[in-house]
């Protein structure tokens, strides 16, 4: 019987989505691959040294993924893949951190000689290695400062060499608290077995090696929870870094809700307030920010303020590419990234997985549906053909101005306003990038909107109406991208966005997977594209990450 996969010698693979067991193959070649390709018969994934090394973290070894390609795959494996993906895995491992008796010297064992020769030959790498007394080059390794312990595996994992680091994690100052058994609304509290099994792998009993890495969850599945079962096997002073104020807000919510934590122990930090305590949750912005291009980060003194046994980095594959450089110093800090992907837009996974840490954790968005811990969603791309006043236009304009153009298709207006008619008991969500746009439809549905001028105490006006059911439905910009919580959402529409984010996308599906009570158990998430216009192009980016989540996809015209 012919098996889904075709493994190439270009490092992809072929699934044909149409055999009967594309849906085992999938879930069986998912943690070491990533998807590339998703066009409607044969999704096309590529074997990386990333994709490899998070795999290996994992505690995936190289036999178990030749045996997963084997046993699926239509076609033998080249045999030089076979090889590459024994070398690649054995590399991690390979270089290891561990401690001396001197606490601010650490020593990097590398066993070979010829990638201890190559090191040395690296002028980036080679300027943070010295040679251990009495060796003469001889040793199996090299001392580093402890300073540079960040600096050292963002560089070596870029010339392919990934670091298992073992030197021991710093105890920060301890703070008493329990989670409770019952929230402050009187509803039953217990982790789900996910959760629990997310935050005891990160942890691994307190064991060099463990206490750093990156746990990948669907939104809704509750990845602020994984991070407060953390903090409750940790016991320690805790930094949450994370996107924006309402989030702030909600972090602080629910620490208050799940814990027996008071307002006492939770400080803010935040362009609004400084408080720092026990507890502390700021926001990205806050730290990147300076007066000028010139000028020093002012507020990286957070991270040395209190001796922080836990950094919580939420939702970090938006961490800012400055808040890499103080990351690196803090090496000795335990540090949990929370995520529902691991794509960031620039490219620059390599330094999460070094230096906040690997993939330790995640679990298939469909395996979580199908179990009842999200809503299970329904996918909608509706194509709206431009009115012909526009095509003209449309069609002598540079490439920027025919997004714009193609985004802001007044077509789309009567296309939301239908589909919100069309459920009209449930909460809707309209999503879009430009305000005139928003004004327009917020104005046509009669709903509230929110965008980034919107004062934080209003949007949390707004957000509790939505949440209580007072409002049926609301018009937000991006800003409700990110890290806000609105249980209730079972409906989405999307009228502009990035588009050619995936990122984007794993958030924006993400608002409306929390799971529902009541009659309305399942989600719709709708996308409107003009017809024949560069907005196709970007489907292609959109229709990748919901396949790579396993959800169907249906394109359908509007005639209105």
């Amino acid at each position: 019987m012919p098996q889904p996969l075709i493994v190439q010698g270009d490092n992809t693979i072929l699934l044909d989505v149409h055999d009967e067991e594309a849906d085992r193959a999938r879930s069986a070649i998912a943690p070491f691959t990533e998807l590339e390709k998703s066009p409607e018969h044969f999704h096309t994934y590529r074997i990386t040294p990333l994709s490899l090394w998070n795999a290996a973290s994992a505690g995936l070894d190289a036999e178990s993924v030749v045996s997963a390609l084997s046993e699926n795959s239509r076609f033998p494996i080249p045999p030089h893949i076979q090889s590459s993906i024994r070398e690649l895995i054995s590399r991690y491992g390979k270089l290891r951190l561990e401690a001396t008796d001197d606490e601010y010297t650490l020593r990097l064992i590398v066993p070979d000689e010829t990638i201890r020769q190559e090191l040395r030959s690296r002028p980036a790498i080679a300027k943070l290695l010295r040679e251990e007394d009495g060796t003469d080059g001889d040793g199996d390794g090299f001392l580093i400062s402890l300073v540079d312990r960040g600096t050292v595996k963002q560089e070596l994992i870029h010339v392919g060499y990934p670091v298992d680091d073992k030197a021991p994690l710093l105890e920060g100052d301890p703070i008493e608290f329990e989670l409770r058994s019952e929230t402050l609304g009187g509803k039953p509290f217990d982790l789900r077995n996910y959760q629990n099994e997310a935050a005891r792998i990160f942890y691994g009993e307190g064991k060099p090696g463990a206490g750093y890495g990156t746990v990948v969850l669907p939104c809704g599945a509750g990845k602020t929870v994984v991070g407060m079962a953390a903090m409750d096997l940790l016991k320690t002073s805790t930094l949450i870094l994370t996107t924006n104020v309402a989030a702030v807000h909600q972090w602080v919510d629910e620490l208050l809700d799940k814990t027996d934590l008071t307002a006492d122990d939770i400080g803010e930090y935040t362009g609004g307030s400084k408080r720092i305590r026990s507890i502390t949750v700021a926001t990205y912005q806050i730290l990147v920010w300076r007066p000028d291009r010139d000028s020093v980060f002012p507020h990286f003194d957070l991270f040395r303020k209190r001796r922080w046994g836990l950094i919580i980095y939420d939702e970090v594959h938006l961490l800012p590419a400055p808040i890499f450089r103080v990351t690196a110093e803090i090496q000795a800090i335990r540090r949990l990234g929370l995520t529902a992907t691991l794509i960031r837009e620039d490219g620059r996974e390599q330094d999460v997985f070094s230096l906040v840490g690997p993939k330790r954790y995640d679990v298939p968005w469909k395996e979580l549906e199908q179990k009842g811990w999200i809503a299970e969603a329904v996918c909608y791309e509706i194509r709206l053909d431009m009115p012909r006043e526009l095509r003209t236009e449309y069609a002598v304009a540079d490439k920027r101005r025919k997004f714009r153009l193609a985004s802001e298709n007044p077509r789309k207006i009567e296309a939301a306003f239908q589909i919100v008619e069309n459920h009209p008991e449930e909460a809707v969500m309209v999503i879009g990038q430009y305000l005139n746009q928003l004004d327009d439809l917020a104005e046509r549905l009669d709903a509230p909107i929110i965008t980034g001028k919107t004062p934080n105490a209003k949007r949390e006006e707004i957000y509790a109406a939505f949440r209580s059911g007072e409002i049926k439905v609301i018009v937000v910009s991006k800003v409700a991208n990110f890290a806000i919580d609105l249980p209730d959402a079972s409906v989405a529409v999307q009228v502009s966005g990035s588009f050619g984010s995936r990122q984007e996308e794993a958030q924006r599906l993400g608002r409306i997977l929390r799971p529902k009570h009541g009659q309305f158990h399942n989600s719709h998430f709708y996308t409107l594209v003009s017809n024949q216009t560069v907005e196709e192009q970007f489907a292609a980016n959109r229709q990748k990450f919901l396949t790579e989540q396993g959800y169907a996809y249906h394109i359908e015209h509007w005639e209105g």
